[in-house]
């Protein structure tokens, strides 16, 4: 991964994690907690692809199960969310570019339900049965509507400044190309025209000097 793309995702991962932990996770509204940072890891992999999205989504689960309030293995939200960031990044767009808002939020709902799913499942695996106690419907639900709601002002914003920082013109400058392109424009317009200014100027002091010696013999004849 680019050094602009590890910057932006960690930036983006962080401040989402924060978010969830300090403000979502006290609304203590029913049922599951809005993921603002699966909604982030979203975002990225549908400009970065499933590679990237893949290292996204395992870098920020693993984030999430060692930050505290953390309660459960460590690594658990890691797989989640590096296979749904995997998932994720198999259909993004060739262009980078959304041409309709309804595929996002397939991708979002699609998401909610699948990372849920999978961590009940890996949780079932290591003993956790707290998803049993809760209730997997209302789990689901809740996670499918509250993402859902916040996907609009998330996924959106992630993508724009995913692909701005895909698209730095810093980072696309070709200084041989444009050192190339500098030289053919001196040697080929500037470096002619002051060649033939220099060979008139030449040519106009040969005739001088030819007149200039013209009149020096008419004189000695005279």
């Amino acid at each position: 991964m680019r050094v602009n793309r590890i910057l932006l995702s960690s930036s983006l991962i962080v401040v989402a994690l924060v978010i969830q932990v300090s403000v979502l996770a006290r609304l203590h509204l029913p049922g599951a907690v809005p993921d603002l940072l699966l909604l982030t890891v979203l975002g990225l992999a549908l400009v970065y692809g499933h590679v990237g999205g893949a290292l996204i989504g395992f870098a920020a689960g693993l984030l999430a199960d060692l930050a505290p309030p953390a309660d459960h293995a460590a690594g658990r939200y890691a797989l989640v969310l590096c296979v749904i960031g995997y998932l994720a990044g198999l259909v993004k767009p060739e262009s980078g570019q959304v041409k309709s808002a309804t595929g996002p939020m397939v991708v979002v709902v699609a998401a909610a339900v699948g990372s849920t799913l999978l961590y009940a499942g890996v949780g079932a695996l290591v003993g956790d049965t707290a998803a049993r106690h809760v209730g997997l419907s209302g789990l689901l639900f809740t996670a499918a509507l509250y993402d859902l709601l916040l996907a609009p002002f998330v996924v959106p914003g992630v993508m724009a400044l995913a692909r701005r920082a895909e698209n730095d013109p810093l980072a696309e400058t070709n200084p041989a190309k444009s050192g190339d392109i500098a030289s053919g424009w001196l040697s080929g317009g500037t470096g002619l025209r002051i060649g033939g200014q220099r060979n008139g100027l030449r040519v106009k002091a040969a005739r001088a000097r030819v007149a200039r010696a013209g009149r020096i013999k008419g004189v000695k004849r005279l």
